[in-house]
Formats: C-alpha cells, structure tokens, sequence
C-alpha cells in the first residue's frame, strides 16, 4: 500500500465486498466501458461492484480480455438498464445469461500467456512515449514558467518580490492577489438531472484537467442547473476553470481556459471559476501563470485533505501572480509562449497518437486472440516475452475521473 499513489480509507466497511485473488470483479454501472478484470490480491471492493467467481476450468484473465472487447461491449449495451446510456447498469441477474465464449482450459492459458507477451512489448513502447512526453512537458512548463515570472526582455531590471518562493521578477511588475484582478466563484452543480432545472451542458473536471481549453466543440456531458447557477456560472470569453479537489494535491488547481463564451455551458462541481477584470489581466495571461510550475506550487501546499484533497475559496482568492502592468505586454507575453511551445505541443500530439494507435492494435489483437481468429495452440513464448504485473504497469489509462466511492454513493 506505501508504494500507491492512492489510499483509500473506507468509512462503511460493511457495505464493501470481498474478492479473492483469480475473482472477477465489474462494475455495475461503468461495465459498458469496460471497468472489469480479475483481482489480484484479496482485498475489498467498492458496493458498485458486483463481484464473479470462477468455476475451476475458467482461466478468469482470459474472460477479463474477452469481456473488455468491442463485441461483448454491445451485448453489455444489450442486457444494461437505466434512464439513460452513461448510467446504464448491468446487474448480475443480466449479466449471467449473457453467453461466452468459452474454449477447453488449456486454450485459455494459451491465450492468456500470448496476450501477456505482446502485452509486455506495447506497455513497453507506451513507457518510452510517455516517457517522451514528460520530458517535452517539462520542457513546455520552463518556458512558461520563465515568461510569466521574469518576462520576456533579458536586461530588465529585476526588484525582489517580497515572496521567498516567487524570487526577482521585473521592476515594473507588481505583485497582485487573484481577488483583486479576478472575481473567484466556485461551483456546485453536479451531473444529477432535476425535473424543475434548465438542461445544460457541463464542463467537469476530467474536461478541465486534460484539456489547455474549453471550446464548443468538446463532448460536454448533460445535465441540469438553477436559473441562479446559469446566471453565475455560464462560461464566457476569458474565463479561468481549475480543479479546487482531487485524489492528490499536485492536481490541484489545474487551469483552462475559454477562449470564447460558451453559451448553455456551466462550471461543474470540482472546479473554480476565475472571471479575470478585463483591465487589469488577460484570461490567457492567467491561464499561463496558474499553470506555471512556480505559481501552481502554492496550491498543492494549501491543499489540505486525508483520501481527497481541497482548496477552500480563500486560498484561490488569497493565490500571487506576477503581473505586467499593461494589457499590451500580457498579450505580448502569451503570443511569444505560444510561438515557442508550438513545436513541443505538437510533437507531444505526435507521441499521445501514437499511444492511441498502439492501443487500437492491442484491441484488435486481443479480439483475435480471444475469439479464435487466430490459433495459438502451437504459439510458445520466447525468453524475452515472460512478463510480470509489473512490467504492465503502461498499459494502465491516465484517465482522471470519478471514484468508486463516487459510484458507490450513486448506487441504489
């Protein structure tokens, strides 16, 4: 448990399911994306689990592949309930008449042991992307970070900031608090629907934490908000959204930024909206600066939490940037980082659809592999392709996103 990056302390232990090592556990309400798999140690399971036994003769790693493809995807769209797609539930009753595949025992390790090899050479290549990607990152954030606290002119004078961590920044800067340059509202309107609200489209967290902006074009979820929460949470030109709670504090205070007003698109829980004084700063200046490695570290030591962490509205409100004293100069600034980090973003782009592409191989191959397009009876693995648990680590999704304890709490 030391060695994850989550703890999770379960406060109803009573609700909590037990599953042994070689149990099949999946998700009740998120099996149609495929949140099922084996369990690899005993341990406990959240209520929104519902929690498979296999007999002797079923190898259950190889029905966790078979259950995770696009064709057993459509049968579980076909035997799921609810009002509506995204909270469709697959309730075991459902689940145990859905037919399987179902080779003799030794064909199943077969596979298995072959999906595991080629499964070792994919986690390994999207190791050396991801790898790649970070350090194109850090790269991106240096850049950032320079031009927002020190400016782009190298023989300016420098006055000491008044701020340890914030050192020197340019004489005719000052040192502003987010409350006196940005109105800070946060949200609570979740993805619930209720008959007397408005429909709405969300912006959430997962939009905020893996996208640099908000745009129209993006697949916002649906849901429903008050005509006061319409009013004082609409998206417009210039906005800043950051995550104000998240699992861990280094993803706290993520920003975005909305280019243009986004009429019927609402500020979801989990976030905080900056709606900058248009005189004062440019919402791209203050997007760059919340993201900066520098100025985001003072969010991740506010941050305070046990299994979920939080800023409060006065820790926003209370956050320092550096800030030039015109307008001119912040546009000046952004265009000049955007010119230089053009280079890097795209070939992070490059790397990231790669990443894509090997996943979509993986797909088909366990497909065939699963389904018996091709015959693996005779298949033996060479030295290099015994693999551990370990070495499959890559293969796990970045993805940000609910909890199980938030599935849990939605469950009926």
């Amino acid at each position: 448990m030391d060695n994850l990056k989550r703890k999770q302390v379960m406060s109803h232990k009573e609700k909590y399911k037990r599953a042994v090592k070689g149990d099949i556990a999946y998700n009740m309400m998120r099996m149609w994306q495929g949140a099922v798999g084996p369990a690899p140690e005993d341990g406990l399971v959240s209520p929104a689990y519902v929690v498979v036994k296999p007999y002797a003769e079923v190898n259950s790693t190889y029905f966790s592949y078979l259950f995770r493809t696009a064709a057993y995807m459509q049968e579980v769209n076909k035997f799921s309930r609810g009002i509506v797609a995204d909270r469709n539930r697959l309730y075991w009753e459902s689940f145990k008449q859905m037919p399987s595949l179902v080779p003799p025992r030794p064909e199943q390790d077969q596979i298995v042991t072959y999906l595991r090899a080629q499964d070792a050479h994919i986690a390994r290549f999207i190791k050396a992307k991801r790898d790649l990607i970070t350090l194109l990152t850090e790269q991106k954030l240096r850049i950032i970070d320079h031009a927002v606290t020190r400016g782009l002119d190298a023989s300016v004078k420098l006055k000491p900031s008044g701020i340890e961590w914030l050192g020197e920044v340019p004489a005719h800067w000052e040192v502003a608090l987010i409350k006196h340059i940005a109105d800070v509202r946060f949200s609570g309107v979740d993805k619930h629907s209720h008959d007397d609200e408005t429909p709405v489209r969300l912006c959430n967290y997962t939009d905020v934490y893996k996208n640099d902006r908000i745009t129209d074009d993006m697949d916002l979820m649906r849901a429903t908000a008050t005509a006061a929460e319409i009013v004082r949470l609409t998206l417009k030109a210039g906005d800043v959204i950051l995550t104000k709670d998240s699992e861990t504090p280094d993803d706290i205070g993520v920003p975005a930024w909305v280019p243009e007003s986004l009429p019927g698109v609402v500020c979801a829980y989990h976030l905080g909206l900056l709606r900058p004084e248009p005189e004062r700063v440019l919402g791209e200046f203050l997007f760059r600066t919340i993201g900066s490695t520098r100025i985001a570290q003072q969010f991740h030591v506010l941050a305070t939490g046990v299994t979920r962490f939080a800023l409060g509205k006065h820790d926003v409100k209370n956050a320092i940037i550096p800030l030039p004293p015109t307008i001119a100069e912040q546009q000046t600034i952004c265009r000049w980082i955007t010119d230089e980090c053009q280079p890097l973003d795209e070939a992070i782009a490059r790397a990231e659809d790669e990443i894509k592409l090997i996943r979509e191989y993986r797909d088909r191959l366990i497909a065939d592999a699963v389904t018996g397009q091709v015959d693996l009876r005779g298949w033996r693995p060479g030295p290099d392709e015994m693999v551990s648990d370990d070495e499959l680590a890559a293969l796990s999704d970045d993805d940000a996103g609910s909890s199980d304890e938030e599935d849990a709490n939605g469950e009926d």
